[in-house]
């Protein structure tokens, strides 16, 4: 049926579909671009992502080897100023890659957008379907503090974020959990939510044997923790849970090693602060540890050492581990869906996590790990119990483990999945639809150019009198003229957008 709908589309020539990510890094949303990205392209669909960042060094093989068509427009500006305004500078750069797209002058069948979704009412005139894949709401995710100023300066993108989500044509969430932060986030959004879970790459697990783990590792009881560097991810919980187990079985401890390992970017503050509170709280625990960063082909470790830090590692090497591992240690509190879970199953590794969140969809507690709440002395009872085999069946638990991925969680179920959401948009497009695409695409191209004329207006008039003393503020009939222009025509914009997002 699909590919009869897409002979109708397009006839002979390939179904083409745009990505748009802003920063192409490591970690559970790049890997499912990444994963749909591919799935759609060995469908027999012509692929390209669209980022504002891409560092070869630091992202997934499917990018390093060519796999995937990758163009990164934006680069130039900046991710934060000081470490601040981190939003505001990620829906500048996002508007700025959004804009290089729309003067390509090239036409898509489908635009899958995920994370931020400022970019989806220009959008609209560059393609007859758009996706937007939510994670999490945007909204959700800023941390918490910074007093009234903080809330006044989300208040826009807030909003914009309400107004832009519903344009897509279709939202699609991650998981349950997920869908029923959504309708809270957006209570007037009435669009259906489709889910699609990511996948795992299921033929990955038959080739992890390929990297050899040394035997300073594979000799030891090897507790596992995959998360990114950020506090949100609470890795500390497995430092805590393995100080509680150390308290269980003393005689045995040097027998465990902790291994941590995650996406860290040097050019993430948090990356690096999170890293050296961690690393602090090991020396309050009076674990010895060690940090690796790169030489990877000599991965190994002394005896002495309790927890091992590696920052980034490969993505075979990181796999090789679970495998080796005799848990894995997921720590995040209502994390939104998480992946690694899957990774570790399917490796037939057993998961230990928090009893809230998206592990609630992937982890059956007593058949394929454990769900227990956050509490270090619950964990390292689990740990110390799994570990020595006095209670639970570990292989028996590895093997359901992987039957269930297997079955539900596959690459190309996802993949199937998000070509019929795609192809569903193409079909049921209608010369209707296409008008108000266009005025929503209209309207918001015309606030942007609005504001951006005001603002250069502001800025070049006035800084010609400042610095060079030229009277322009009062007499120039031609700056009095742009500034009203700028002013009256942001002001109408403004509340065009304002009273139409009330009527969609």
């Amino acid at each position: 049926m699909i590919e009869e709908e897409n002979n109708n589309i397009s006839g002979k020539a390939p179904v083409r579909i745009a990505f748009v990510h802003p920063d192409l890094g490591i970690g559970g949303a790049e890997r499912l671009v990444v994963d749909a990205a591919v799935g759609l392209q060995s469908l027999g669909k012509e692929v390209i992502i669209y980022t504002s960042h891409c560092d070869k060094q630091h992202c997934f093989e499917e990018i390093r080897d060519g796999t995937l068509k990758v163009e990164i427009y934006g680069d130039w500006l900046p991710s934060s100023i000081f470490g601040k305004l981190s939003i505001l500078c990620s829906t500048v750069r996002q508007i700025y890659l959004t804009l290089v797209l729309l003067f390509k002058f090239s036409y898509y069948d489908a635009i899958f957008v995920d994370q931020l979704s400022n970019c989806i009412p220009m959008l609209l005139l560059a393609c007859r379907t758009l996706l937007f894949y939510c994670h999490f709401p945007d909204k959700y995710l800023v941390k918490p503090g910074g007093g009234i100023l903080k809330r006044l300066y989300r208040v826009p993108f807030d909003s914009f974020e309400a107004w832009s989500v519903r344009l897509a044509d279709r939202i699609v969430v991650n998981s349950n959990f997920t869908a029923s932060v959504f309708k809270k986030a957006f209570p007037k959004i009435r669009k259906p939510l489709r889910i699609i879970h990511p996948c795992v790459d299921v033929k990955a697990a038959d080739h992890s044997s390929q990297y050899k783990i040394s035997q300073s590792i594979s000799s030891r009881k090897v507790l596992m923790s995959v998360n990114r560097y950020e506090l949100k991810k609470d890795i500390a919980l497995a430092i805590e849970s393995f100080a509680a187990l150390r308290d269980l079985s003393s005689d045995h401890f040097s027998d465990y090693l902790l291994v941590v390992a995650g996406g860290y970017d040097t050019r993430v503050t948090e990356n690096r602060k999170y890293l050296e509170l961690l690393q602090n709280l090991c020396k309050q625990k009076g674990f010895t540890y060690r940090t690796m960063k790169d030489d990877w082909d000599s991965l190994s470790v002394e005896s002495h050492v309790n927890v091992l830090f590696l920052l980034s590692v490969p993505s075979d090497i990181r796999d090789a581990l679970i495998s080796t591992s005799k848990i894995l240690l997921y720590t995040p509190e209502n994390e939104h869906f998480g992946i690694v879970p899957l990774e570790a199953m399917l490796r037939e590794v057993p998961v230990l996590a928090q009893s809230n969140g998206g592990p609630l969809e992937t982890v059956s507690d007593g058949k394929t790990g454990w769900l227990r709440p956050r509490d270090p002395k619950i964990w390292g009872n689990v740990i110390h119990e799994a570990a020595t085999n006095s209670a639970y069946d570990i292989k028996a638990m590895g093997e359901e483990g992987r039957k269930w991925v297997i079955n539900e969680f596959s690459a190309d179920a996802m993949a199937s999945k998000v070509e019929s959401e795609i192809m569903s948009g193409i079909c049921s497009s209608t010369p209707k639809r296409y008008i108000m695409r266009c005025f929503h695409g209209t309207v918001a191209l015309l606030t942007l150019a609005s504001l951006v004329w005001f603002m250069f207006t502001i800025l070049f008039f006035y800084s010609l009198s400042f610095f060079h003393g030229v009277a322009t503020t009062t007499d120039d009939s031609v700056s009095q003229l742009s500034l009203w222009y700028g002013g009256i025509a942001t002001i109408l914009s403004i509340i065009t957008v304002a009273m139409y997002a009330r009527t969609i």
